[in-house]
């Protein structure tokens, strides 16, 4: 199953509604965009374009946003978020070699999400889990001391629950 490209009619309909709660607010750019990535899962070039005829808002402006906050995403992500610690601590223990097997394992790159939209690749700086170093999280489960030899089975796990 491939990412769609598209927003659906659904997504935007929802999107309607909290485009009318937060139009006339004053900030309320920020809330309209992070709804609108929770119901679109992200904030692409189409919903973009949608906000700004639905709010007034330049699309420059709507795109300034998008891109300062590191919370939004122009391009959907996965179902499962990898991030994998490429701090200082995690590196010297081994972080990169993890990497190169996760990319091997997924067939993607860091900051890509592969083609089923199952997994996001990212790498990080810190997660705060320097004792577990080298360490990733997936969602919200953390993993350390991990080796390459141990990134297959954990990749398969994810894949089961799909």
């Amino acid at each position: 199953m491939a990412i769609a490209n598209s927003i659906r009619k659904e997504q935007f309909d929802r999107l309607d509604g909290v485009i009318a709660e937060w139009k006339d607010v004053p900030g309320g750019l920020l809330p309209i965009m992070q709804h609108a990535q929770e119901i679109c899962g992200c904030v692409n070039e189409q919903v973009q374009h949608y906000v700004s005829e639905k709010t007034g808002t330049p699309v420059s402006v709507i795109y300034g946003v998008a891109t300062f906050y590191s919370q939004f995403t122009l391009q959907p992500r996965g179902k499962h978020t990898i991030g994998l610690c490429l701090g200082t601590a995690c590196y010297v223990r081994g972080s990169q070699l993890v990497l190169e097997e996760l990319e091997k394992q997924l067939g993607i790159a860091v900051g890509t999400t592969t083609p089923d939209g199952l997994f996001t690749l990212e790498a990080t700086r810190c997660i705060g889990c320097c004792g577990l170093a080298p360490a990733m999280m997936i969602n919200e489960e953390v993993y350390g001391r991990l080796t390459p030899e141990q990134i297959p089975a954990i990749v398969e796990k994810y894949r089961k629950i799909g």
